[in-house]
Parts: structure tokens; C-alpha cells; sequence
């Protein structure tokens, strides 16, 4: 297979110029060779009629004179011979070519039908035509060869090939010249991407790039746009995240001296309690990371139908433990069992995130409701809570990563919420923020588009 393009343009079109050549070639000789038998079966016949009338005395003075014709076989303008017989009513022969009566042993016989026929004289094939003049009641016979009819056809052929022949070679050269012209913007392209590194991802301007090659271009561009801001947001996920690990880790480290200097068993317990919850943090803290790691990279995820009133219901069953620790009391609401294209494991941390933050930045002792219901165009997915909330100014950065909101007192990640949003956006979902129970607090609300939704069962109630 051919790897230069240049090389495969050049034997397409020289193959098309070659063939078309060719067919032209043949039209050409086959068109030539019609008009050589047109124009001799017109000579002859004019020939003829000319004899039919000519004078007695001019005929044996042509008869003894070479009646001739250019042979167009011939760049020396050399002659062709024409020969003929006149006969009169009584088939006496008043003129004749010298050379018919060596070729046919005698004369031609007068009796033959007016036209055009072929006759075998001196071992050549002959095309003759004869005429029967009504006014003067002569014969007229004339003769030529056939082959030079082809002859003059092959010559016309050759006329027209010559120049090709020698016109091929220069053509090539100037196909392959225009060709590699062609191509240099792909030329100036490669040189562009060669410059191309991880430091230096700028679009390349190729300023006025052919029609064909500016598709292509605006391709790597976009290709470019991507790696800049994947390696841009690599960067900061890398440097937010060993921010993020180290206040853990330092107090894991804190409470290991603590627990190694300690000589009281109590307080050696207590900090290793406490060196147990950071790693859970640390470790909750990693699986977070990793998850939105995957999110971002668009990792191929399989989704399925997921009934949205059943998961809503494990996980706020499996809320209840760390919701009870704070005295916070969670309640499902939902008006329809309603089904959604989603991943089950994803649709579960949505919700586990929305719920645990709820509770973690929720009031003591205060509740949070978690809404299922149907809209007229979507379903809706919807976390309540009535705490302090979050300030306006703050809510267009909440789903920012390690975003904590002004005067927040709870522990965390600062990743739950911009790991919902990445989930939302995977789902093809929408997320909005809007005030809590009573209009006190902060609510979530999603909504999953109408054709990723589909009720499943009558509806119910459960408070």
C-alpha cells in the first residue's frame, strides 16, 4: 500500500490521463477511419463521373498518363496510383490503365452491377466501383487498393499520437511538481505539530490553509484545546489534592506522637481513635478523588434503568446512623415510583453525597427531606434541609472543587458537591440551587430529562 499521497495522486491522475488518452486514441482512429473509406468512396465515385464524360481522344491521353492521388501514408508527398477502364454499350473498351492488364490478365468484365465491390488482382485486395452512365452509355471502372485506406487511418492515428508521446513526460513532470505545491501546507502542518509540546499547546495558525487542509487544522486545534485543559485541570486536581491530604495527614502524624508520648492508657486510646478517623477521612478523602478522576476522564459508564424511588429509599435507610448522631431526622417524599437511565453505583453516591452534606452542615437536631417526584417534562430529584444555608454570592462556587463556603464549621472534602455535578452532567441531568424547608437552608435540585424517565409502578406515599 502507498504511503505518499504524493506518489498515489500522481499514478491516479497519470493513470486517468493515460486512459483517457487511450479511448480518445481509438475514438480517433476508429472517427479516422470512417471518414479516410467516406472520403475515398466520394473520390472514386467523383472519379468516375469524370471519366464517364471526358472525350475519347482526352481518355487514351489519361490512359497513357499515371492518374494519381496523394498518399497521406507518405511525408514525402509520394503518389498513390488510381487505376480505371471505360468501356462503351458494346463492353468495347475505350481506355484503360496500362497496369490493369497485367494485374487482371485481360480487361474487366463490363457487366457487372453499378456500386462498390472488392476483387483480388495480383495477389492485392482491390476496392472497386462502377458506374453505368445512362447519358453516354459507358462503364466506368475504378480501382485502388484497400490497404491504403487503413494506411491513411493509422497515419491520422499516428499524427495524433506523436505528440502525446513526447507531451506525456512533460505532463508528468508538471503533475508532480503541482502535486508537491499541492501539499506543502501539509508540509508547514507537520513542522507546526513538531514545535507542539506539553508546555506549548497554543492553536497552530496556518493562516490561509487550503479548503481541504483547514477541517484538519481546526481538528488538532480542538485536539490542543483539550490537552491544555486537561493537563491544566490535571495540575490543579494534583496540587488541590496534596493541599487537601496533608491537613489529614498531619493530623494522623499529631495524634501518633501524642498516642507514643502518652503515658496514660486513656489518652493513648483517645488518639488512637482519632488516628483511626483521620485515615477514614484520608481514605474517604482518596475515594473521592479517584471517582471525580474517572468522571473526568468521560470513562465509558453503562447505564441502565434504575428505579430513582428505590435508591432514594437504601440510601437515606443508610443515612439514618449518621443523621441520628446529630439528631437529625430524614424523611422520603415521593408522589410516583419513577425509573431513570442511570448507573446504579453513581446514582447512589449522588444521592449519599446530597444527603451527607445536608446532615453535615445541617442544624442540630433539625431534618432533611429528600423529594422524588414528576414534572410535566422531567423527573425531580430534590435535597432539602433547614440549616443556615449558604450565602447567594456563595452558591455559583459550590460545586468548585474544595470549595468550602464562608463561615462553615463541619469537616469535609470540599468534593462532595462537585462530584454530583459531574455526575448530573454524565446523566444528561440538570442541577439547581434554591432555598431549603420553610425557605430556610439550602436545596438541590435535579432534573433528569423526559426521555430518561419512566414510571414503573402506581404511585405512593411515604413520609
Amino acid at each position: 500500500m502507498m504511503a505518499s499521497i504524493r506518489r498515489r495522486l500522481m499514478v491516479l491522475v497519470l493513470a486517468s490521463i493515460v486512459l483517457v488518452w487511450s479511448f480518445a486514441l481509438v475514438s480517433s482512429y476508429h472517427t479516422a477511419t470512417q471518414e479516410a473509406e467516406e472520403w475515398e468512396d466520394v473520390r472514386l465515385v467523383q472519379f468516375a463521373q469524370t471519366l464517364a464524360v471526358v472525350d475519347e481522344h482526352d481518355l487514351a491521353a489519361i490512359s497513357r498518363t499515371r492518374f494519381d492521388a496523394p498518399d497521406e501514408d507518405k511525408d514525402d508527398d509520394g503518389l498513390r496510383d488510381l487505376l480505371f477502364q471505360v468501356s462503351d454499350t458494346n463492353g468495347r473498351i475505350l481506355a484503360s490503365s496500362p497496369e490493369l492488364a497485367s494485374l487482371s490478365s485481360g480487361n474487366l468484365p463490363s457487366n457487372v452491377e453499378a456500386g462498390e465491390r472488392t476483387l483480388m488482382l495480383g495477389g492485392q485486395l482491390w476496392q472497386a466501383y462502377t458506374l453505368h452512365d445512362a447519358s453516354t452509355g459507358r462503364t466506368v471502372q475504378v480501382l485502388e487498393i484497400a490497404a491504403s485506406r487503413s494506411d491513411l487511418a493509422a497515419s491520422v492515428a499516428r499524427r495524433i499520437s506523436r505528440p502525446m508521446a513526447f507531451a506525456l513526460p512533460v505532463l508528468a513532470l508538471l503533475v508532480w511538481v503541482s502535486i508537491g505545491r499541492s501539499l506543502a501546507p501539509l508540509k508547514t502542518l507537520q513542522k507546526a505539530i513538531r514545535t507542539r509540546d506539553s508546555s506549548k499547546l497554543e492553536p497552530i495558525d496556518m493562516g490561509r490553509a487550503p479548503t481541504e487542509v483547514r477541517p484538519l487544522v481546526d481538528a488538532i486545534n480542538h485536539l490542543l484545546s483539550q490537552l491544555r485543559h486537561s493537563i491544566k485541570r490535571e495540575r490543579a486536581f494534583t496540587a488541590d489534592a496534596a493541599h487537601e491530604l496533608r491537613t489529614p495527614l498531619a493530623g494522623i502524624k499529631v495524634q501518633a506522637q501524642v498516642a507514643l508520648s502518652a503515658q496514660d492508657v486513656a489518652q493513648q486510646q483517645l488518639a488512637m481513635r482519632r488516628v483511626v478517623q483521620g485515615v477514614d477521612r484520608s481514605a474517604h478523602l482518596a475515594d473521592q478523588l479517584l471517582l471525580l478522576a474517572r468522571l473526568d476522564e468521560n470513562e465509558t459508564i453503562a447505564n441502565s434503568p434504575v428505579e430513582l424511588t428505590a435508591v432514594a429509599r437504601d440510601t437515606v435507610v443508610a443515612s439514618e446512623q449518621n443523621a441520628l448522631r446529630r439528631g437529625i431526622r430524614v424523611t422520603l417524599v415521593e408522589d410516583a415510583a419513577i425509573e431513570v437511565i442511570a448507573e446504579p453505583t453513581l446514582m447512589g453516591i449522588l444521592l449519599h453525597n446530597l444527603i451527607d452534606n445536608a446532615i453535615k452542615y445541617g442544624d442540630v437536631g433539625g431534618q432533611v427531606e429528600v423529594v422524588v417526584q414528576r414534572g410535566i417534562d422531567a423527573a425531580w430529584l430534590t435535597v432539602r434541609d433547614d440549616g443556615p444555608g449558604v450565602k447567594a454570592e456563595d452558591r455559583a462556587r459550590l460545586t468548585d472543587r474544595f470549595f468550602r463556603a464562608t463561615g462553615t464549621r463541619a469537616n469535609g472534602s470540599g468534593l462532595g458537591l462537585s462530584i454530583v455535578v459531574r455526575i448530573v452532567e454524565h446523566f444528561g441531568a440538570q442541577l439547581r440551587f434554591s432555598s431549603g424547608i420553610d425557605g430556610r437552608g439550602l436545596a438541590v435540585e435535579i432534573s433528569f430529562p423526559r426521555h430518561t424517565t419512566m414510571a414503573c409502578r402506581n404511585p405512593t406515599q411515604r413520609p
